[in-house]
């Protein structure tokens, strides 16, 4: 063991009262805190982004492969297109696609008691692997395809139900409207489930029914679909495999990135916010032990000017106090550390930091715990602080030992 180290850790575990204890307790707390609100900010920007993001891809997968429509909106009723199995074996093929659903939207208004809403009906058929979106039915059950006709039964989304006063058992009246020539046609149909997803978008907009529902009314035949959902192993390569499905020139694929670019831009700002705090408070950290040591090298100026008259170098005594600024390091990170780490454990089991969820889709504050993203702040803030506390002990080679033994 070296010198250097036996001195700085005779001074860093001095029970002695002094003002530099006080400044040393300090500088702890502020570079624990500094880490654990890393901690936290990463955790709960990286929940924010996966709950918002499964969220959206358990109601429409990763990728939407449809008929080609130059300018079409994503909340419009798509162009009917024969079955394909040429598509679907081009999909299946692909090791990264796990599962492919049918789908077909068409707009309605939902009645019940004169009271009416305007909807747009997604369609299923009963392929359909509704295991992502059963976690968000908070009331009855999924569709039953038991009629040889067409499913006489819907999923409205809370919202919905809320404004149409629907409950679950009742019987509701769905208009379509023929845009062609404002025909109507209506069929009565049986609330059997309500689910909420907590998106906006989906639960003010979407109701789910049988797809052949959707083909009787738009006297489409029983092989033509709105288009397909498709689920891949890996959602955040999914615009690479996107990119990569070669199809026929009348069929399109668009990740989800693309159908929904305003919310998933909104969640990339997340990644800015959280870069933002880690500078911040890095900043915080980095100052603090710069003014600790600042402070400790001050007091004690009579040790270095002794050490100087004994013949020390100036690199030993900077080694010195670079040890004692190392163990301060390490104290605050590792406190942060655990102090974070609690925190999001504590968030994750409780859900005490409840949020808006009409605000932002969440009820409560979502944390994903990433390890390495922990030890990497960890190991990163250390070497910044230490690095950063080089600078102070520069001062010790202008300290003239004569003068600093006077020195009181």
């Amino acid at each position: 063991m070296s010198l250097s180290f036996l001195i700085a850790k005779r001074i860093a575990f001095n029970k002695q009262k002094s003002f530099s204890r006080f400044i040393i307790r300090l500088s702890i707390a502020a570079t624990a805190l500094s880490v654990a609100v890393m901690i936290v900010a990463a955790a709960f920007a990286a929940g924010f982004q996966n709950t918002i993001s499964q969220k959206i891809f358990s109601f429409w997968g990763h990728i939407r492969v449809q008929h080609f429509e130059l300018g079409k909106s994503s909340v419009a009723e798509e162009a009917p297109i024969e079955k394909s199995d040429s598509v679907e074996t081009i999909l299946k093929q692909n090791k990264h696609i796990v599962h492919i659903n049918t789908f077909a939207t068409k707009s309605a208004v939902v009645e019940r008691k004169k009271e009416i809403e305007g909807v747009l009906i997604k369609g299923v058929d009963n392929r359909y692997d509704s295991t992502q979106m059963k976690q968000f039915i908070t009331q009855g059950r999924w569709l039953q395809f038991s009629d040889s006709l067409y499913s006489k039964e819907i999923i409205l989304s809370a919202t919905i139900a809320k404004e149409i006063k629907a409950t679950l058992n009742d019987t509701v009246k769905v208009v379509f409207i023929n845009s062609q020539n404002g025909s109507t046609n209506y069929r009565k149909l049986l609330v059997v489930g309500i689910y909420k997803t907590g998106m906006e978008e989906n639960d003010k907009l979407y109701s789910i029914a049988d797809i052949r529902l959707i083909q009787r009314i738009n006297n489409w035949d029983s092989s033509q679909i709105g288009g397909y959902e498709v689920f891949v192993d890996d959602y955040k390569q999914m615009q690479e495999i996107s990119n990569s499905i070669k199809l026929p020139i009348v069929w399109n694929a668009k990740s989800i990135k693309e159908v929904y670019p305003a919310i998933f831009d909104w969640l990339n700002v997340q990644d800015t916010n959280r870069n933002i705090v880690f500078v911040i408070m890095a900043i915080v950290a980095i100052i603090n032990l710069i003014t600790c040591l600042l402070i400790l090298v001050l007091e004690r100026v009579k040790m270095v000017g002794i050490l100087k008259a004994l013949g020390t170098n100036n690199a030993t005594i900077q080694t010195i106090f670079l040890y004692y600024a190392g163990i301060i390091s390490f104290a605050g990170v590792a406190i942060g550390c655990f102090a974070g780490v609690g925190l999001c454990v504590l968030q994750q089991a409780t859900h005490v930091f409840k949020m808006n969820e009409e605000n932002y889709y969440v009820a409560y504050a979502p944390v994903e715990i990433i390890w390495w993203h922990i030890v990497l702040t960890c190991v990163v803030t250390f070497i910044l602080c230490f690095a950063a506390l080089i600078l102070p002990t520069l001062l010790i080679r202008k300290v003239e030992p004569v003068k600093a033994i006077t020195f009181s």
